[in-house]
């Protein structure tokens, strides 16, 4: 093979190479948009669970007016359709991402687990303003489907 032959091959791969790697750290839009729009799901079921969760461990009072309005927003949150949240090359080999890549080889796994949270939520809700005692018992299912879709499909903090 020629000198400068060899040198445009070198380069060619090198260059594929680069390009491969910089394609895998870097997102799309529409991927980009995915991901914030999930992280921001995420940020609002957790602002909506930490008065819950506060209250129901006996950390801040309970207030009805608070656990009402948090608990009905936790079943509109989990009542909405996220399936375009979830894009593929958007897992946690992407910086930012907890996102584990079951979630797209076990979609139906997944979305059991979505349904798991959207009936908690549903019963959360319900009773929420009803007293501590109906909100605590209510609570315990809802934080037990959180916990278990994040063992299934987030990975843990790096």
């Amino acid at each position: 093979m020629p000198k400068n032959l060899n040198r445009v091959v070198v380069a060619a791969i090198a260059f594929g190479i680069a390009g491969a790697a910089f394609a895998a750290g870097h997102l799309t839009e529409d991927q980009q948009r995915a991901m914030d729009a999930r992280q921001s799901h995420m940020g609002l079921y957790s602002f909506n669970l930490g008065p819950i969760g506060a209250m129901a461990q006996d950390k801040i009072p309970y207030d009805a007016a608070t656990a009402a309005s948090a608990a009905a927003n936790l079943a509109a949150l989990a009542s909405i359709d996220q399936t375009a949240y979830w894009v593929e090359g958007t897992d946690a080999s992407i910086e930012g991402s907890r996102a584990k890549a079951e979630i797209w080889t076990d979609a139906a796994g997944y979305m059991a687990e979505k349904e798991k949270l959207t009936a908690a939520s549903a019963a959360l809700a319900a009773v929420a303003g009803d007293g501590l005692d109906a909100m605590k018992a209510a609570f315990g299912p809802v934080g037990q489907s959180c916990g278990s879709c994040h063992e299934a499909y987030r990975a843990p903090r790096t």
